[in-house]
């Protein structure tokens, strides 16, 4: 019996390889995630925000949602720029 698969020559590993393979990548994952969160998480709540208030205003339309979308499009610039 061979320890490689037919595939190239290539060492054939069992099932849990893999499973420990993705249970690392998503220790990782998450990691960063909160890592990420922690550093950019009132910055990005500020932009999620000023988002929705954009949509709201194109959804108004008419004259005062064109002034409400440049002001909040302003904050938005304004926050990226940051």
């Amino acid at each position: 019996m061979s320890d490689e698969n037919d595939c190239g020559g290539l060492p054939a590993y069992g099932p849990w390889v893999w499973n420990a393979y993705r249970a690392y990548n998503e220790l990782l994952r998450e990691k960063v995630k909160k890592r990420f969160e922690a550093q950019e998480g009132p910055w990005m709540d500020e932009l999620a925000t000023q988002l929705v208030e954009l949509v709201n205003a194109r959804w108004e339309g008419g004259r005062a949602g064109d002034r409400k979308e440049s002001e909040v499009l302003a904050k938005i610039q304004a926050l990226l720029a940051a």
